[in-house]
């Protein structure tokens, strides 16, 4: 694995173990779990602990982990890949190519990583005395033999890719955007030598994650409503409501009927700000320091 690749994984495992307690919670809120539906997003972070224990918050974050680490270095390896393959196949610069290689860049991270994301959203679902899976290797072989095979691993991808596509084309688009911006009017205000070559300008550290951060919230507001549908349908057969949430449609219009948008097309978005400025301020941030630490610039 290249110095650059391995930037990459530290910035995505950074980023998930940050936010993990915070995943979990939102996973229990969109799907709208029995013991956790009547509270809102703090009284739920204060009701895990107290039912659950601390550790609590953390169901799930193995599989996360395990899958962070291919996903983190796939999504930053192809942006840097597609970017460079737009601007030389296709002759696309600026503003556009960024946009075109985060959207890109995220949904073959997605396809790739897919089945452990499944796993992941599964057991962080489940609450403390109710286990249908005990552990990862448990939910793997259920899912396989109970929910047709291999496919069964790849329920809700339809809303997953439609949702990633917006959200890395958004990200790394405001992100980028940010950057050449701050540094192209107020380079000495926001900017600084890269500690391993003074002729490349970077932002300071405080300014990459304010960009990183703004970044992941104005791409989080678009794309939610996709991110609540396929975690719907990822549950699949664990919600009682299985059989009215078999396809995208389906899900949304459920959702839309019985919790409405609020409550249920947004339902946790407040904790996803809480949760996304943070995870992408972390990612962009550690990016950047690895890079300057492996001499990539």
């Amino acid at each position: 694995m290249r110095l650059g690749e391995i930037s990459k994984s530290i910035a995505g495992c950074c980023a998930k173990t940050t936010v993990a307690p915070l995943d979990r919670v939102k996973v229990l809120l969109q799907a709208h779990n029995h013991h956790y539906k009547h509270l809102g997003v703090f009284s739920a972070l204060r009701a895990v602990p107290q039912k659950e224990g601390y550790l609590g918050l953390y169901k799930g974050n193995g599989a996360m982990m395990i899958r962070i680490f291919p996903y983190g270095a796939i999504q930053f390896m192809a942006f840097e890949h597609y970017k460079t393959l737009i601007t030389t196949k296709l002759g696309v610069s600026g503003h556009v190519h960024r946009l075109m290689a985060g959207s890109m860049a995220g949904m073959t991270a997605v396809i790739c990583t897919y089945p452990l994301d499944m796993v992941r959203v599964r057991l962080a679902f489940q609450v403390k005395g109710e286990h249908t899976y005990t552990g990862i290797i448990h939910a793997f072989k259920t899912i396989y033999a109970k929910e047709g095979g291999f496919l069964g691993f790849y329920r809700g991808l339809m809303p997953t890719i439609l949702g990633m596509a917006p959200y890395a084309g958004v990200s790394f688009f405001t992100f980028g955007t940010l950057k050449s911006v701050g540094l192209s009017y107020a380079p000495t205000l926001l900017g600084r030598p890269s500690s391993d070559n003074p002729n490349v300008l970077v932002l300071k550290t405080h300014i990459n994650l304010l960009c990183g951060g703004v970044a992941g919230a104005i791409a989080q507001t678009i794309s939610y409503p996709f991110d609540v549908t396929r975690r719907r349908m990822q549950l699949g057969t664990v919600l009682p409501e299985f059989e009215k949430c078999l396809t995208m449609r389906e899900t949304m219009k459920y959702v839309y009927g019985h919790h409405g948008i609020r409550k249920g097309l947004y339902r946790g978005l407040s904790l996803n700000y809480i949760r996304c400025i943070p995870s992408q301020a972390v990612a962009f941030t550690t990016y950047e320091l690895m890079k300057q630490f492996f001499h990539l610039n």
